[in-house]
């Protein structure tokens, strides 16, 4: 039987969800004996999620940065290595990924629109990836290139949050 295609997921908007739903799916491809590389750009690996997924069989998750800054803390230095180490972590990631089923970059879409990682370098790497690979991406506001390049874009969209009346990330919760 010929492999299928893989398709492009895209995970964005202001609300809170979009990792959690990347999750999700991750779970349930793993499930299926589905293979699943998992990446966190901009994050410090503290995420409760990884607790789980760590352990769960066909789920491997790549370490990231022991510390992660937001883009407006960093110097102009912390930023240019930011991007260097973004870039070839993501090479790394696509080939390595050529071995999995399904790759899931959290955060990808946000580390772009900071400056952080090239959006024409992820476009390259989505365009050449194998092609049975099914790629999730999370993060906001897409460019239009990724919007037509993807298979799904799914937003998700801030009615209400808690940090409006001062209650900060919880643990287990936000993170």
């Amino acid at each position: 039987m010929e492999q299928q295609r893989g398709l492009l997921h895209l995970y964005c908007g202001d609300g809170k969800g979009k990792t959690t739903t990347s999750v999700g799916l991750m779970v349930r491809a793993a499930g299926s004996g589905k293979k699943v590389l998992f990446y966190q750009f901009m994050k410090n690996n503290e995420s409760s999620e990884r607790n789980i997924l760590e352990g769960i069989p066909n789920i491997t998750c790549k370490k990231g940065a022991d510390t992660a800054k937001f883009s407006f803390q960093m110097t102009k230095d912390e930023q240019i290595e930011e991007k260097r180490r973004n870039e070839e972590q993501l090479k790394l990631l696509f080939e390595e990924a050529k071995d999995y089923d399904v790759l899931c970059m959290d955060e990808t879409l946000y580390t772009i629109q900071a400056g952080l990682l090239s959006e024409e370098l992820v476009l390259e790497q989505l365009k050449n990836r194998p092609k049975h690979l099914e790629v999730i991406l999370t993060g906001r506001d897409p460019s239009d290139k990724m919007i037509e390049l993807a298979d799904y874009v799914s937003e998700v969209k801030k009615v209400k949050h808690p940090f409006e009346q001062g209650i900060p990330a919880r643990l287990g919760i936000e993170y």
